[in-house]
Protein backbone atom coordinates (compact mmCIF):
# COMPACT_ATOMS: atom_id res chain seq x y z
CA UNK A 1 0.00 0.00 0.00
CA UNK A 2 1.51 3.31 -1.07
CA UNK A 3 1.53 6.42 1.13
CA UNK A 4 1.98 8.82 -1.76
CA UNK A 5 4.33 9.34 -4.66
CA UNK A 6 7.51 7.33 -4.41
CA UNK A 7 10.55 9.47 -3.67
CA UNK A 8 13.72 9.05 -5.67
CA UNK A 9 16.77 7.25 -4.32
CA UNK A 10 18.34 10.67 -3.70
CA UNK A 11 15.27 11.80 -1.78
CA UNK A 12 15.50 8.66 0.37
CA UNK A 13 19.11 9.53 1.24
CA UNK A 14 18.16 13.13 1.93
CA UNK A 15 15.39 12.08 4.33
CA UNK A 16 17.82 10.35 6.67
CA UNK A 17 20.50 13.02 6.37
CA UNK A 18 18.11 15.93 6.95
CA UNK A 19 15.73 14.36 9.48
CA UNK A 20 18.37 12.53 11.53
CA UNK A 21 20.75 15.48 11.32
CA UNK A 22 18.08 17.98 12.36
CA UNK A 23 16.87 15.70 15.16
CA UNK A 24 20.38 15.23 16.59
CA UNK A 25 21.25 18.92 16.13
CA UNK A 26 18.08 20.18 17.84
CA UNK A 27 18.57 17.67 20.64
CA UNK A 28 22.18 18.72 21.22
CA UNK A 29 21.33 22.45 20.94
CA UNK A 30 18.52 22.13 23.48
CA UNK A 31 20.78 20.23 25.88
CA UNK A 32 23.50 22.85 25.44
CA UNK A 33 21.02 25.59 26.35
CA UNK A 34 19.87 23.67 29.41
CA UNK A 35 23.45 23.08 30.56
CA UNK A 36 24.29 26.77 30.06
CA UNK A 37 21.10 28.26 31.56
CA UNK A 38 19.81 25.84 34.20
CA UNK A 39 21.87 24.56 37.12
CA UNK A 40 22.01 20.79 37.61
CA UNK A 41 18.90 19.67 39.55
CA UNK A 42 17.33 23.14 39.23
CA UNK A 43 13.63 23.19 38.32
CA UNK A 44 11.91 26.00 36.45
CA UNK A 45 8.12 25.78 36.53
CA UNK A 46 6.64 26.47 33.10
CA UNK A 47 3.03 25.36 33.61
CA UNK A 48 2.27 24.95 37.34
CA UNK A 49 1.16 21.44 38.24
CA UNK A 50 1.92 20.12 34.75
CA UNK A 51 5.29 20.97 33.15
CA UNK A 52 8.70 22.05 34.36
CA UNK A 53 12.20 22.27 33.00
CA UNK A 54 14.43 20.24 35.33
CA UNK A 55 18.11 19.76 34.49
CA UNK A 56 19.18 16.23 35.37
CA UNK A 57 21.83 13.80 34.21
CA UNK A 58 20.53 10.28 33.65
CA UNK A 59 23.41 7.82 33.99
CA UNK A 60 21.09 4.86 33.37
CA UNK A 61 18.84 3.87 30.52
CA UNK A 62 15.17 4.65 30.12
CA UNK A 63 13.59 5.46 33.49
CA UNK A 64 16.99 5.20 35.20
CA UNK A 65 17.55 1.56 34.22
CA UNK A 66 20.95 0.39 35.57
CA UNK A 67 21.62 3.79 37.19
CA UNK A 68 23.08 1.95 40.19
CA UNK A 69 25.79 0.14 38.19
CA UNK A 70 29.34 1.47 37.96
CA UNK A 71 29.94 4.19 35.39
CA UNK A 72 32.33 2.01 33.39
CA UNK A 73 29.78 -0.83 33.09
CA UNK A 74 26.97 1.58 32.21
CA UNK A 75 29.02 3.50 29.67
CA UNK A 76 30.30 0.42 27.88
CA UNK A 77 26.91 -1.30 27.89
CA UNK A 78 24.88 1.72 26.76
CA UNK A 79 27.38 2.78 24.10
CA UNK A 80 27.46 -0.78 22.75
CA UNK A 81 23.66 -1.06 22.80
CA UNK A 82 23.37 2.36 21.12
CA UNK A 83 25.78 1.37 18.36
CA UNK A 84 23.94 -1.90 17.74
CA UNK A 85 20.57 -0.10 17.75
CA UNK A 86 21.73 2.60 15.32
CA UNK A 87 23.16 -0.10 13.05
CA UNK A 88 19.85 -1.97 13.14
CA UNK A 89 17.88 1.21 12.38
CA UNK A 90 20.16 1.91 9.40
CA UNK A 91 19.62 -1.68 8.23
CA UNK A 92 15.82 -1.21 8.44
CA UNK A 93 16.12 2.14 6.68
CA UNK A 94 18.03 0.67 3.75
CA UNK A 95 15.52 -2.20 3.45
CA UNK A 96 12.43 0.04 3.64
CA UNK A 97 10.92 0.73 0.22
CA UNK A 98 11.07 4.33 -0.97
CA UNK A 99 7.29 4.34 -1.35
CA UNK A 100 6.97 4.63 2.46
CA UNK A 101 8.30 8.15 3.15
CA UNK A 102 6.55 8.43 6.54
CA UNK A 103 8.16 5.21 7.71
CA UNK A 104 11.53 6.39 6.38
CA UNK A 105 11.06 9.66 8.29
CA UNK A 106 10.20 7.74 11.47
CA UNK A 107 13.31 5.59 11.15
CA UNK A 108 15.39 8.72 10.55
CA UNK A 109 13.91 10.27 13.73
CA UNK A 110 14.83 7.17 15.73
CA UNK A 111 18.34 7.25 14.25
CA UNK A 112 18.79 10.98 14.98
CA UNK A 113 17.50 10.58 18.53
CA UNK A 114 19.82 7.64 19.15
CA UNK A 115 22.76 9.70 17.86
CA UNK A 116 21.83 12.61 20.14
CA UNK A 117 21.74 10.42 23.25
CA UNK A 118 24.85 8.51 22.14
CA UNK A 119 26.76 11.80 21.90
CA UNK A 120 25.85 12.54 25.54
CA UNK A 121 26.91 9.08 26.70
CA UNK A 122 30.28 9.37 24.94
CA UNK A 123 30.95 12.92 26.21
CA UNK A 124 29.43 12.81 29.70
CA UNK A 125 28.76 9.17 30.56
CA UNK A 126 25.11 10.20 31.07
CA UNK A 127 22.22 11.70 29.12
CA UNK A 128 20.98 15.25 29.77
CA UNK A 129 17.24 15.21 30.47
CA UNK A 130 15.08 18.24 31.17
CA UNK A 131 11.45 17.89 30.00
CA UNK A 132 9.57 17.18 33.23
CA UNK A 133 5.81 16.44 33.17
CA UNK A 134 3.61 15.81 36.21
CA UNK A 135 -0.14 15.78 36.88
CA UNK A 136 -1.90 15.41 40.25
CA UNK A 137 1.00 13.70 41.97
CA UNK A 138 1.77 11.48 38.97
CA UNK A 139 5.24 12.17 37.65
CA UNK A 140 6.73 11.05 34.34
CA UNK A 141 10.53 10.65 34.38
CA UNK A 142 12.31 13.61 32.77
CA UNK A 143 13.32 13.16 29.14
CA UNK A 144 14.76 15.14 26.22
CA UNK A 145 14.14 15.88 22.53
CA UNK A 146 16.06 12.76 21.42
CA UNK A 147 13.80 10.60 23.58
CA UNK A 148 10.77 12.33 22.07
CA UNK A 149 11.97 11.70 18.52
CA UNK A 150 12.67 8.05 19.33
CA UNK A 151 9.21 7.64 20.88
CA UNK A 152 7.37 9.25 17.95
CA UNK A 153 9.47 7.28 15.46
CA UNK A 154 8.77 4.02 17.30
CA UNK A 155 5.02 4.75 17.37
CA UNK A 156 5.03 5.26 13.59
CA UNK A 157 7.18 2.14 13.10
CA UNK A 158 4.76 0.06 15.20
CA UNK A 159 1.81 1.48 13.27
CA UNK A 160 3.40 0.38 10.00
CA UNK A 161 4.28 -3.04 11.34
CA UNK A 162 0.81 -3.67 12.81
CA UNK A 163 -1.53 -1.95 10.35
CA UNK A 164 0.36 -1.46 7.09
CA UNK A 165 2.02 -4.87 7.16
CA UNK A 166 5.26 -3.42 5.86
CA UNK A 167 8.01 -6.03 5.99
CA UNK A 168 10.83 -4.34 7.87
Amino acid sequence: MSTGPEPSALAKRLIIVIVAGLTAALDQASKYLIIQQVCLHQTITVIPGFFSITHILNPGGAFGFMAGQSQVVRSLLFILVSLVATGFILYLYVRTPRRHPFLLTALAMIFGGALGNLADRIRKGAVVDFLDFHVSGLHWPAFNLADSAISVGMAVLLYYIIFKKVPV
